[in-house]
């Protein structure tokens, strides 16, 4: 068996909370942690109502020991809060009705390879958004940056079809790791949090 996987979860209500962990904790590959054992390599479950200027402060600091991987386990998303959860670094949504222990820990482990996952309807709520904006918004000045390559285009715009990892490596004959090279890439020279932003952001610059 490999190094198990730590995972810490804030939630506002103690019972979400217990029921949340409870689940977590049938895992074998995970192992839930108290905050001063959190790490840059810790899953982070957060389970609540709404994401507000609250949420996005105990993210923000969160961030600040290095965690990138956020869970989010909510009831529902509006426009705003969508917004909110992919700037905060959320990596994956799930409605609290599919929060099996199953689930959760499917997400927790895709979020420790680098993989997002969204719901189709977010994402394409998202993707309207980012659409919405450069029709209203006044002409862009040119890119400050020379772009994407054609292999990071084509990964992204396969994300944005809602494809995996495993499934973008077979439709364009790469590895699994050489796609997962390629989207830490354009996350890191756009310092964006996770492949659903690197795909929002490529598309409100019109890269893809």
């Amino acid at each position: 068996m490999g190094e198990r996987i730590t995972v810490w979860t804030e939630a506002d209500d103690p019972v979400l909370s217990f029921g949340v962990t409870a689940q977590l904790g049938q895992s074998a590959e995970l192992t839930l942690v108290g905050r001063d054992a959190i790490t840059p390599d810790t899953v982070v479950v957060l389970v609540v109502d709404r994401i507000d200027d609250r949420i996005v402060h105990r993210a923000r600091e969160l961030g600040h020991t290095g965690c990138s991987r956020f869970i989010l386990v909510t009831a529902a998303l509006d426009d705003e809060q969508l917004r909110a959860a992919v700037a905060i670094g959320v990596c994956a949504v799930v409605e609290r009705r599919h929060a099996t222990p199953s689930r959760l820990e499917q997400l927790v482990v895709k979020a420790t390879r680098g993989e997002s996952e969204l719901p189709t309807t977010l994402l394409t709520r998202l993707f309207q958004q980012v659409s919405d904006h450069e029709h209203n918004s006044v002409p862009r000045r040119a890119l400050p940056f020379a772009g994407l390559t054609t292999r990071e285009t084509q990964v992204l715009r396969l994300v944005a079809d809602g494809l995996d990892t495993d499934e973008i490596a077979a439709r364009l004959a790469y590895s699994s790791r050489t796609v997962k090279n390629v989207l830490h890439a354009v996350t890191t020279r756009f310092c964006l949090r996770n492949r659903s932003h690197a795909v929002a952001y490529a598309m409100r610059e019109g890269l893809i």
